[in-house]
């Protein structure tokens, strides 16, 4: 019996090691002075095929961050979004990627969604409040440009400070028989809730 119970929390341990490898987990580091992120109105566009669809990704913005990975999330669903953006970033910039140490931030992603909660609003004086949090601090759906922009985003983990260029996007896959999915990117960071993520075309990833 003991044997078998020590089968089983060594298993158990495994999965959740691998859950959190996989997923990246989520990180406590601290880095100071990382910019807003900067983007300029775009024009143009990006064409590709998956799983069936013809997919349009429309220029809004370019888009150059420089952020402290905070969380990670894989997605390995078979829908289209989960095969062009199987991996998504929360990132943090600013005050909330200084403080990201001092302050008990709980980060979690999951259903294309990043969320975060303190234990005590009073931790977030440092970086002026809650408003604040999300200003500085996003949750990014990544479309690779290249194979081995893809192979890069693969690579990124939490605690990792990365640079990321590319565009904000707004994205309209179709079928031959009309069955179509849409996706658009915010071009704000004073958005909060649905559709308040950055949909990114990925032209580059730098790790800093």
């Amino acid at each position: 019996m003991k044997k078998l119970i020590a089968i089983i929390i060594a298993v158990v341990a495994a999965v959740f090691i691998y859950t959190r490898l996989n997923d990246g987990g989520v990180s406590t580091k601290s880095v100071a002075g990382l910019p807003a992120p900067q983007q300029h109105a775009a024009q143009g566009e990006a064409y590709f095929e998956e799983a069936e669809y013809e997919v349009t990704v429309r220029y809004k913005a370019s888009y150059d961050i420089t952020a402290l990975v905070v969380g990670t999330k894989k997605y390995s669903g078979s829908s289209l979004a989960d095969r062009i953006a199987p991996k998504d970033l929360a990132l943090a910039w600013g005050t909330v990627a200084e403080y990201n140490d001092r302050i008990d931030f709980h980060w979690s992603q999951s259903g294309r969604w990043y969320r975060w909660y303190v234990n005590s609003a009073a931790e977030l004086s440092p970086v002026g409040g809650e408003r604040e949090v999300s200003r500085q601090s996003a949750n990014n759906h990544l479309i690779a440009s290249t194979d081995s922009i893809k192979s890069d985003i693969a690579k990124i983990k939490a605690g990792d400070v990365v640079r990321i260029t590319g565009y904000l996007v707004d994205l309209k896959g179709e079928k031959t028989d009309g069955t179509y999915y849409t996706w658009n990117s915010s071009t704000s960071r004073d958005d909060t809730g649905d559709g308040a993520c950055e949909l990114i075309y990925v032209t580059g990833v730098e790790f800093k």
